[in-house]
């Protein structure tokens, strides 16, 4: 996929339910923890140091409150004006469906194992929502979309989402049983820099949750 310039991409902070191992998907919120701003700082303080002084970067967000509460933190590192963050959509987490609110104990011992514990990825489509290549669509609408930018992007987002997102512009194969291309999980807390098909850690997290 030819996309100009570099595309810095974060997971958000880890949150109350992140840390409680609760499903939030696109629809439910819960704010950041102490350690999900801590994570947020340091990738802040990470990216300032990528960056020349007055250098500019469009900051796309998902509209998620978890992912704008780490990008506030981020932006006051490197004197960018939160209130220019467009709010994108097609940034979500994957739609959990009928697991949002749940933790991941209560569903399996409703269904059994639903998770792919080699990937880290679903190993199951949660009822009433998407499945990796619906993410891939949508992501992949939006690379086309503003393939025209020429200025380096900040990218706040999620777990999932953002492996398939960093698996698009790596030009990695489709996978099955996922149908869509999925980097390697990353820790919360990670940051990446993908520029002409490569990445980078901008800042390597600890630990992290998923969904």
């Amino acid at each position: 996929m030819n996309i100009k310039g570099r595309i810095f991409i974060a997971r958000h902070g880890e949150t109350v339910f992140n840390f409680a191992k609760r499903m939030q998907g696109d629809k439910l919120d819960t704010p950041l923890t102490r350690t999900g701003f801590a994570q947020a700082d340091a990738m802040g303080a990470a990216l300032a140091d990528w960056l020349k002084p007055g250098e500019t970067l469009q900051l796309w967000c998902s509209p998620s409150g978890r992912a704008l509460q780490t990008l506030a933190v981020i932006a006051e590192h490197i004197g960018h004006d939160w209130h220019q963050t467009t709010h994108e959509p097609r940034l979500y987490e994957i739609n959990v469906g009928d697991w949002a609110g749940r933790t991941y104990a209560e569903i399996m011992d409703d269904l059994g194992p639903i998770m792919d514990e080699t990937h880290g990825l679903f190993s199951i489509r949660p009822p009433k929502g998407e499945w990796y290549d619906d993410i891939a669509q949508r992501l992949t609408d939006w690379l086309e979309e503003t393939a025209h930018i020429s200025e380096d992007r900040l990218v706040i987002m999620h777990g999932m989402s953002s492996r398939v997102l960093r698996g698009l512009l790596l030009g990695l194969p489709v996978t099955e049983p996922w149908k869509a291309p999925i980097a390697p999980s990353l820790p919360q807390g990670t940051m990446v820099v993908v520029e002409n098909g490569q990445e980078q850690i901008v800042r390597q997290g600890g630990g992290g949750h998923l969904a």
